[in-house]
C-alpha cells in the first residue's frame, strides 16, 4: 500500500510541477521506441523482456511493472532535485528508486549504473527489428512477433520477390530477397523463423552464440544461417550431430557433405562482411573439420540432442 501511495504522490507532484503547455500525446510507436531507448541504458535481470512487453505503456507504468526485473545490485538512486522527498517519506528504498526512475526527465546523477551496461538482449532485438522495419518496410513481416500474412495474400504471385527454396518442404515463409537493390542491401540480416523442428538444435543456436534473434534463423544474401551473434558481425552454423557415435565410414561421409556446405556458407558470410563460425557438439567433430579445412573457425558448444 505504501508503494502504491508513493506512485500516486509522484504522479500528482510531477503533474503540478509542470509549467510547460500540454503537448500532443506521442503516438504509440514513438512512445514505444522512446521507452526502449530509455530502458536500454539500464541493467536488467530478465534480459529486458518485461521492458519490451510494457514498452507501449507510459514510462511510469513501465517502471512500476518492471521495476522488480531491474538488477538492483548495479543501481544507485539519488534524489538530486528533492522532488522525491515527500513521495519517499515512510516508504522503503524501492519507493525512492521508483520515484527517481519514473520521473519524466531523469536528472544528471540521479541514477547511477555500476559497471558497463550491455543492452539487454530482448531490448536490442526489439530496437533492431524496428530499425529493420524502418529501412525495409516490405521485410517487416519476418521480424519477431509480426503476424504472418493471410493465406490469400500469400497465394497471390509476386514476380521476382520470393524465390521458392528448393528441397525445404513445408517451411515458414521466406522473406523476399530484393533483386533491384545494391549488393550491400542484400547483405542486411533479416530474421526468419527457424526452418527446422529440431528443438535441441534450435535451442543451441539461440543460447550458445547467443542469437540476436531468439527463435529465428537469419537470412543474409539469400542464405539462412542458424544465428547472428549478439553485439557482433558473426554468423553461426550449428551442428548437433552425435559425431562420436558414428562409424569411421559414416564420419567420413558426414565431413565430406558438411565441408562443401560450410565452405559455401563462409564465402557468403565473408562477402557480406561477416565472420563465420561453426558450432559442433564434440571435440572429435571439430578436429575432423579442421583437418580438412584449417581455415574453418570451429568451436565446441557441448550442445546435446
Amino acid at each position: 500500500m505504501r508503494f502504491r501511495a508513493c506512485i500516486a504522490i509522484l504522479l500528482f507532484l510531477s503533474g503540478c510541477a509542470s509549467t510547460e503547455p500540454i503537448t500532443k500525446e506521442p503516438t504509440a510507436r514513438d512512445r514505444r521506441i522512446a521507452n526502449l531507448q530509455r530502458a536500454a541504458a539500464l541493467p536488467w535481470r530478465d534480459d529486458g523482456r518485461c521492458a519490451v512487453r510494457e514498452a507501449s505503456q507510459p514510462w511510469p507504468d513501465l517502471v512500476e511493472r518492471c521495476y522488480p526485473a531491474l538488477d538492483h545490485d548495479r543501481l544507485e538512486f539519488h534524489d538530486t532535485t528533492g522532488r522525491c522527498a515527500v513521495a519517499s517519506t515512510g516508504a522503503a528504498a524501492m519507493g525512492l528508486g521508483f520515484c527517481v526512475l519514473a520521473a519524466p526527465e531523469i536528472a544528471v546523477g540521479a541514477v547511477i549504473v555500476l559497471g558497463v551496461v550491455v543492452v539487454a538482449v530482448a531490448i536490442k532485438e526489439a530496437l533492431d527489428a524496428y530499425e529493420l522495419r524502418h529501412l525495409y518496410p516490405e521485410e517487416a513481416g519476418t521480424s519477431r512477433g509480426a503476424k504472418v500474412a493471410s493465406r490469400d495474400a500469400v497465394a497471390k504471385p509476386k514476380p521476382k520477390l520470393e524465390p521458392e527454396p528448393a528441397g525445404q518442404g513445408r517451411q515458414p515463409p521466406v522473406p523476399p530477397v530484393p533483386v533491384d537493390r545494391t549488393r550491400r542491401a542484400s547483405c542486411e540480416p533479416v530474421p526468419v523463423p527457424h526452418a527446422g523442428e529440431d528443438d535441441a538444435h534450435n535451442a543451441c543456436a539461440d543460447t550458445f552464440p547467443p542469437n540476436r534473434y531468439p527463435g529465428h534463423d537469419v537470412l543474409v544474401n539469400g542464405k539462412r544461417f542458424d544465428a547472428l551473434q549478439v553485439g557482433a558481425r558473426l554468423l553461426w552454423e550449428i551442428k548437433t550431430h552425435q559425431f562420436d557415435t558414428y562409424s569411421d565410414f559414416l564420419r567420413d561421409r558426414v565431413i565430406e557433405e558438411q565441408l562443401e556446405e560450410l565452405q559455401k556458407d563462409r564465402a557468403i558470410a565473408e562477402a557480406c562482411g561477416y565472420d563465420f563460425i561453426v558450432g559442433v557438439s564434440s571435440a572429435a567433430h571439430k578436429a575432423a573439420l579442421i583437418r580438412q579445412d584449417p581455415r574453418l573457425n570451429v568451436v565446441v558448444t557441448g550442445c546435446k540432442r
